[in-house]
């Protein structure tokens, strides 16, 4: 197969004009400018498209009327081929704060079930070792304090699938928990109310991850800047943001980019199971959710992650917040990918990588979705 024509998103985050070979699942050779074309091979004119990788969610928890903390092999696949239909190539399944138990199951189920599934790259656990304090949409009853037993015995159980593991740094041997398995995941501050200095001490033991940024811990201070000043400060540090037009206002979407740049910046979705649904009532983590037009909120009004896939969050940035369309797409494909140590099998368009492409018109519309190099969909 060859994309002939299109605008291509390079390496450096540019867009230049050329054509994509496809060889089985791989991309076997990119040319730039004008190259010859075989008629015997399959061939798709980009003319006025943009070529870019596909998707790269890190942090989602379900969507199409179905959670990964269901843990079956119904809801993976239901959760999969709603995102692929969106762009969304790579996903990281994320977990919520559940008894252990809950958590063995799921993460052995998703373990199971990503042997024959190469858009899952990961698992993210998010919670059980967070604050009571800014718990948000999690359970308060099955927070812990950090464990380092509890969570290599997830890791075996998941074979190793866990990509990234949550914590509140003010937690109760927190800082020790982080040094001993930085070297098994990744380590991300999430749902805190930690100060700039217990933020600092953790990334200084490991962590260089902040999940979804200002949403669920302390607010930026000029005296006391909190989790969001220790990133400002910590330039090898990843940064979570949740774009969907909700969580976050767009003014400070906008200085965030400016501010860290796309190449520190993964965009998530935080999607859950209402996502592509109808208004309604669903369930986040076993806790019960409504959804009213673009929120998802628990009965006492506290959001409960988003009803938007990550495409959706990419065109929101980039049509009613203003980020540019390079910064935006980077942020949703090699930065996520780089961030959790996976950019070797998703996140960029180069020779010999995964054939997972994502066609879109000027008005950021979907025209097609490459997976393995196959189409998949066509609009």
């Amino acid at each position: 197969m060859v994309i002939s024509n299109g605008e291509i998103f390079t390496s450096d985050g540019n867009f230049s004009s050329g054509s994509l070979h496809i060889s089985g699942n791989k991309i076997a050779e990119i040319q730039y400018g004008n190259s010859d074309i075989s008629h015997t091979e399959q061939v798709i004119d980009a003319t006025g498209l943009y070529v870019i990788p596909g998707l790269v969610d890190i942090h989602l928890h379900g969507a199409a009327g179905y959670d990964f903390c269901d843990g079956t092999a119904e809801a993976f696949e239901k959760i999969s081929q709603y995102e692929l239909s969106r762009g969304v190539t790579s996903i990281v399944p994320t977990t919520m704060t559940l008894p252990a138990y809950e958590l063995e199951r799921i993460v052995q189920s998703v373990s199971q079930y990503a042997a024959n599934d190469s858009s899952i790259k990961g698992i993210t656990l998010e919670g059980p070792f967070i604050s009571p304090e800014k718990k948000g949409a999690q359970n308060e009853r099955h927070i812990k304090s950090p464990d380092e037993k509890l969570f290599y015995h997830l890791q075996n159980v998941s074979q190793g699938l866990i990509r990234q593991v949550t914590v509140a740094p003010e937690a109760e041997g927190a800082v020790d928990f982080i040094s001993k398995v930085k070297d098994s995941c990744v380590v991300s501050l999430a749902h805190t109310a930690a100060t700039y200095s217990e933020a600092i001490s953790a990334f200084k033991a490991g962590a260089n991850h902040v999940t979804h940024l200002y949403n669920a811990m302390l607010p930026f201070n000029h005296r006391e800047p909190g989790v969001i000043g220790a990133v400002f400060d910590s330039e090898n540090t990843y940064a979570e943001l949740i774009c969907d037009g909700e969580h976050i206002s767009p003014s400070v979407v906008r200085a965030t980019f400016k501010l860290l740049g796309a190449g520190r910046l993964c965009m998530i979705s935080d999607s859950m199971s209402a996502t592509g649904m109808p208004d309604g009532e669903y369930t986040l983590g076993g806790q019960n959710v409504i959804k009213s037009g673009h929120r998802a909120t628990l009965k006492d009004g506290t959001l409960a992650g988003s009803v938007a896939s990550l495409y959706d969050c990419l065109k929101t940035a980039v049509l009613d917040m203003g980020i540019p369309l390079a910064d935006a797409i980077k942020s949703c494909t090699i930065t996520p990918a780089k961030s959790l140590g996976i950019d070797n099998i998703c996140g960029t368009l180069s020779q010999d990588a995964s054939a997972d492409i994502l066609l879109l018109d000027k008005s950021l519309d979907i025209r097609y979705v490459i997976k393995g190099g196959e189409i998949e969909y066509s609009y």
